[in-house]
């Protein structure tokens, strides 16, 4: 199965008092993919689903900065999950992006 068919998973890091950008700490397709989300979900880490974003991010080299180019891209992943955490602090029904 080609890489655009499999699974697709990216960590990021960011601290802002640390870093200048969200930094790539895991990535990965299929199985990798699937264990980069159990731990997230494990550890209670927030999730975003969107495959689009998966692949652009997957092809980011692990230890490196997101470029200024996905900025966006993030802040929108980033404003959903607040969002999401948000409502299920509250008890409501949160979507988490598109499957992956």
């Amino acid at each position: 199965m080609s890489e655009s068919k499999k699974n697709k998973a990216v960590a990021l890091r960011y601290s802002m008092e640390e870093d200048a950008a969200p930094i790539v700490i895991a990535s990965g397709y299929g199985h990798i993919a699937d264990r980069i989300i159990d731990i997230a979900e494990n550890q209670g880490i927030p999730v975003f689903r969107d495959d689009s974003a998966a692949s652009m991010l997957c092809m980011l080299e692990v230890g490196k900065t997101i470029p200024p180019e996905l900025y966006e891209i993030v802040a929108a992943i980033y404003v959903q999950l607040l969002k999401t955490s948000d409502s299920i602090k509250h008890g409501l029904t949160g979507v988490t992006g598109s499957g992956r």
